[in-house]
């Protein structure tokens, strides 16, 4: 097993209790929260928030929904912040909240970090956020990935997850020879053509990709999330039909784990991806150094081929993607100047390696091995989670509770785990079941606790014991509501 102090992860979840459990919660009807009361919440939204309803209906009127990024499409209306600072938000309005949204993950030692902050603002002083050319920041950042992450021969920065996820397809594509890419089924790989493929629910397919041509996605598979035989079965067809480049994965599961995987479920794909000669590709856009520094690759002790990074890899600064991975590999792009011609895949980005992000990265990830944030926010987890499921308990109900390392999840409508092996139920529990998970979103937001949908939260390293106590009687607040 892995060695527990370098990893967030000090006990990884047993999957098939937590499936079962997932089951049940699916299988029985909803538990909201008592009418009378959601109703109180929602007149605290209309009460308390007043600046931000203002704003954002000035918003909607040039922004498509008000707001420019999914993380903020809240229910009632999305609250426009303006401070951060460790484990807490504060809203225009004055309203504080322990944030478990953490940007979506990738500020694992807290928000606005003063360290890293410092440096960055030195270096705006000093050159500005962009030159458009070469910064020792870049070599330093690329040096110090390849030291946490050794699988990482070679690095390319980029500008975000989803330019990562298609230039590694790209990279894979060119290198193999080979064109068909695999998916688990309602993973989230960035909003790219190819991607938008069995997004959020498995066996969707095409569901959500209007406006995109079905060629574009002609050569995107998917399989069952967990079910080596699927992926097995969809390796086997696609030899038939000219090979599978690559299979890109969340290490612990579609959706940051909502639908986790066993422990050795990659191990077992990185054996599949040998035997049928396609490269592995982990998608570590959240899970790369908050499950630790070496990254989901290192707590599982898998090498991959090509590893994927997002926003984690700047701490939380824009600008923030790359690739890296094995040197034959990433040497088949070099900004269209490298490589013999027709072997390069030509990849761009103007602002990709600026200066801001790869020193927010590089000092970040110093600070992160300095105080050992990812094991810090991981504890912080752990105690959210026992937490959480003593409230679920002790009030009897059917919400699912588990976390991988600071990865927390809270399931309780189960909607996240509907799929088209069951399309009736899909089509008549969908709607009232995700009304229900915006719903407990909204109604931990009135107490004062910022979740990711409702359903999902990301603890730091600011998390102390104190706020994680805090926290819990606020969940307790709203669960005991629950009928």
């Amino acid at each position: 097993m892995v060695e527990t102090s370098k990893y967030a992860i000090s006990e990884y979840p047993d999957t098939e209790l937590v499936y079962r459990k997932l089951s049940k919660l699916v299988g029985t009807p909803l538990h909201p929260i008592r009418r009378e009361r959601m109703q109180e919440y929602l007149s605290w939204f209309d009460k308390s928030c007043v600046a931000s309803k203002s704003l954002i209906e000035q918003a909607k009127a040039i922004i498509p929904g008000g707001v420019q990024h999914n993380l903020a499409f809240n229910y009632p209306f999305p609250l426009a912040m303006e401070k951060a600072e460790g484990a807490w938000l504060q809203d225009i309005d004055g309203n504080r909240y322990i944030d478990f949204l953490q940007a979506g993950g990738p500020t694992v030692l807290g928000s606005n970090y003063a360290p890293v902050r410092d440096k960055v603002c030195e270096l705006l002083r000093e050159c500005g956020p962009v030159t458009g050319l070469f910064s020792e920041y870049e070599l330093k950042l690329a040096t110090l990935v390849q030291r946490f992450m050794p699988s990482i021969e070679m690095f390319r920065m980029l500008g975000s997850g989803t330019e990562s996820v298609m230039a590694a397809i790209r990279a894979a594509r060119a290198y193999t020879g080979k064109k068909r890419i695999v998916k688990a089924g309602g993973a989230y790989h960035g909003w790219s053509d190819q991607m938008v493929y069995g997004m959020h629910v498995p066996g969707s397919g095409r569901l959500e990709a209007k406006g995109i041509p079905a060629a574009a996605s002609a050569a995107s598979d998917e399989f069952y999330p967990d079910s080596i035989p699927s992926l097995r079965r969809r390796l086997l067809w696609n030899r038939l039909r000219g090979g599978t480049a690559a299979v890109i994965l969340e290490p612990v599961g579609p959706e940051s784990g909502t639908r986790p995987v066993p422990y050795d479920f990659a191990k077992q794909v990185r054996q599949l991806c040998d035997e049928f000669g396609a490269l592995l590709i982990f998608d570590e856009v959240v899970t790369g150094f908050r499950i630790g520094l070496g990254g989901a690759q290192g707590y599982f002790g898998v090498t991959p081929d090509l590893t994927v990074f997002g926003k984690c890899i700047t701490g939380g600064y824009p600008m923030a993607g790359g690739v890296g991975g094995k040197a034959e590999v990433i040497r088949r792009f070099a900004s269209g100047i490298g490589g013999k011609t027709g072997e390069r895949a030509y990849i761009g980005g103007t602002l990709s390696a600026n200066p801001l992000s790869c020193a927010a990265g590089y000092y970040a990830l110093l600070e992160m091995e300095r105080t050992n944030a990812p094991v810090k926010a991981g504890r912080a987890g752990d105690r959210l989670c026992a937490g959480l499921k003593r409230i679920i308990d002790k009030h009897a109900l059917p919400f699912v509770a588990y976390n991988q390392g600071s990865i927390v999840h809270l399931e309780t409508s189960g909607v996240m785990l509907l799929d088209f092996r069951n399309p009736l139920k899909l089509a008549t529990e969908l709607k009232p079941r995700k009304h229900m998970m915006e719903e407990m979103g909204a109604a931990y937001m009135a107490n004062g606790l910022v979740t990711l949908a409702g359903s999902r939260m990301y603890t730091s390293m600011a998390d102390t014991d104190e706020i994680i106590d805090d926290a819990l009687n606020r969940f307790e607040a709203v669960l005991s509501e629950c009928v």
